[in-house]
């Protein structure tokens, strides 16, 4: 650890990220941030839950957080600084270094995507707002913060059968996730979405609520998202016939299914969405908020966080 500057950075190092594989990065981290003179410290994550209870302490000590893994980790290190900001009523700055399976948080929050930018971009400490979600409802009734997104539905299914996944790393889990989801092909519930003042009754396959532009490594939500507008982009595709599924996964993976008629895309600050008939599968950031829930709630922070990238 170097000691040339009182600034404290906090590496919150999730081992299990990758499918196992991150800890191999943690020479190089040692190696630049000791090159530079930077005061640090690592600290490995034990179980989950963890990263989130390191960064709410560490926030509160005004320290700079670096969530060092995938999209969990990010999303727990969020939770945590939201957590201190809002009982100490201060705006938490943290950087992330992304080394984890999807790495969509840090795609969206424009963090250079090398393990060696990422790291130059912390010792540079440039920071930006960042807005963030908040989600109620399922396993959640007084709610979980994301950054990146929701998604309710097909997408995640998808996350969960990518989970079962263990010898298949990255985007290809995902895209083989989707596959045999499309193959299962469960029924979609009919949904009341309200947003501002506007109800409507729908059938989605998907619902994607957007902070961020990316999920699942390669499937583009809402690539025209901003992180710092204070408003959510929400991306949904009505349940048809499978092949009418497939063609919009093809879209998904290019950003253009804004194009089909099967798909409405919408901005607000505010979602709700209540099952009329069915279930509702949602998750934040990859994290299951249920799996056969009835009703959740989205609200859009904004300028919760400053990210450094």
């Amino acid at each position: 650890m170097g000691t040339a500057d009182t600034k404290i950075f906090s590496v919150i190092f999730n081992p299990t990220a990758d499918k196992g594989s991150a800890p191999k990065h943690i020479p190089a981290i040692n190696e630049f941030l000791q090159k530079h003179k930077i005061n640090y410290e690592i600290h490995l994550t034990k179980a989950p839950g963890h990263a989130a209870e390191l960064a709410y302490e560490f926030a509160l000590q005004g320290q700079i957080i670096v969530s060092a893994g995938g999209d969990g980790t990010c999303n727990e290190v969020i939770n945590g600084l939201m957590r201190a900001g809002n009982e100490k009523d201060i705006t938490p700055v943290f950087a992330v270094i992304p080394i984890g399976t999807g790495n969509d948080f840090a795609y969206g929050a424009h963090v250079p995507a090398t393990l060696q930018e990422s790291l130059q971009a912390i010792i540079e400490e440039k920071s930006y707002c960042l807005d963030i979600g908040l989600v109620k409802g399922g396993d959640y009734p007084e709610g979980r913060y994301f950054g990146n997104g929701i998604g309710v539905g097909f997408d995640t299914i998808v996350g969960l059968e990518a989970a079962k996944l263990k010898h298949i790393h990255g985007a290809l889990g995902y895209v083989i996730a989707a596959l045999k989801t499309l193959i299962i092909y469960p029924p979609a519930p009919e949904v009341e979405l309200k947003y501002d003042d506007t109800t409507l009754n729908v059938n989605p396959a998907l619902v994607s609520i957007m902070n961020g532009n990316r999920m699942g490594g390669t499937f583009f939500m809402s690539p025209e998202a901003n992180n710092c507008d204070g408003i959510f982009n929400l991306c949904m595709t009505r349940q048809g016939k499978r092949r009418e599924l497939l063609k919009a996964m093809m879209h998904y993976l290019k950003g253009t299914q804004s194009t089909l008629e099967s798909t409405t895309t919408l901005q607000s600050a505010d979602f709700s969405l209540k099952a009329l008939h069915g279930e509702l599968a949602v998750h934040a950031d990859g994290e299951t908020i249920c799996e056969a829930g009835t009703e959740i709630s989205v609200k859009c922070i904004p300028s919760a966080l400053k990210i450094i990238r």
